[in-house]
């Protein structure tokens, strides 16, 4: 077992004691500040048009990735060749930095805690901060909906997809993805302000999750039947509902996710006051019910394990 698939490991049991703690400096807040600085210049740089602002969104992709992996590469690389032990910490700890397992679910029970505990208008505030869509509005379902679909993306986004990038080139391929996935949340919008100048941030981020989208869905089919789920429907709304998004990957954990709960998901949603028509995912074969908040966490977790244990032993028998 080499060094990386040791980090790997070590980091993803860390990631699930110990989550993301608020005191801990992330460094994709560092990324997130290299994205708004590499944008201003830009701007200052380039003309306000269509063609400036597309040049201008590629060269942030370029400089902003090539950033994010340049700099914990040249570090792992001296750490490793000086002193292994400190090369092999420091990547561990980096990708228990990478996954978000524990923190996807602190941040979605924290919804739970606040429906049961302190009702809707403390649930509307705690689901706000973990999605982009208005919730002033939201009904107790509407609020325990968006809770789910958070879960069921970002089990790929959050954990699936950068343990994918980790297993093939460790914390550094790691690092390659979350910058790509954090410009994709910070640039990758359909509005007047990034309409051209976050196309290639939005393009690049379908392309890299193209692939742990569809690893994401078919693991979490078999984890919902591990988990005691509707297995079977899982699989079935899969097939037919994964594409029921403007986004060719976001639906597919989605779909999996209302199949398993055997609950309807997605359909239309308010964005900075303004609705946007969308398609359902699944039956409503039953209404929502608080409770599926802490069966996605069921969901999270098994795709979660099966991730890892399918993951390191490919990358055993490949090596």
């Amino acid at each position: 077992m080499t060094y990386m698939t040791i980090a790997i490991v070590a980091g993803f049991v860390l990631d699930l004691i110990f989550g993301d703690p608020r005191w801990l400096y992330h460094p994709v807040r560092l990324i997130g500040h290299l994205i708004s600085g590499t944008e201003r210049i830009i701007r200052n740089c380039l003309p306000a048009n269509k063609t400036g602002e597309r040049i201008g969104g590629g060269i942030l992709v370029l400089v902003v990735v090539t950033v994010s992996t340049g700099v914990p590469a040249v570090i792992l690389s001296v750490a490793y060749k000086y002193f292994w032990q400190l090369g092999l910490a420091l990547e561990s700890f980096w990708c228990y930095q990478i996954l978000a397992t524990k923190s996807l679910k602190v941040e979605s029970d924290r919804v739970y805690i606040a429906l049961k505990d302190k009702g809707l208008e403390a649930g509307r505030k705690a689901v706000s901060m973990i999605v982009g869509r208005d919730t002033q509005n939201l009904t107790e379902e509407g609020v325990t909906k968006a809770a789910v679909e958070t879960v069921a993306e970002n089990t790929s986004d959050g954990v699936i997809a950068p343990l994918f990038y980790m297993l093939i080139g460790g914390a550094v391929l790691g690092f390659a993805y979350k910058a790509i996935n954090t410009m994709d949340s910070m640039v990758g919008y359909k509005n007047d302000r990034y309409q051209w100048f976050g196309t290639a941030a939005a393009k690049l981020d379908d392309v890299v999750n193209f692939i742990p989208a569809r690893v994401s869905a078919v693991l979490m089919i078999a984890a919902s039947y591990l988990t005691g789920m509707d297995g079977k429907n899982a699989a079935r709304i899969f097939r037919r509902d994964r594409f029921n998004h403007k986004s060719p990957n976001s639906a597919q954990t989605e779909a999996v996710m209302a199949g398993a709960l055997d609950v309807q998901l997605a359909g239309d949603a308010w964005y900075f006051g303004k609705l946007h028509k969308k398609p359902t995912i699944g039956d409503p074969v039953r209404e929502m019910e608080l409770l599926d908040i802490r069966r996605s966490h069921k969901l999270l977790y098994g795709t979660a394990m099966l991730g890892l244990i399918l993951g390191i032993i490919l990358r055993i028998l490949v090596l």
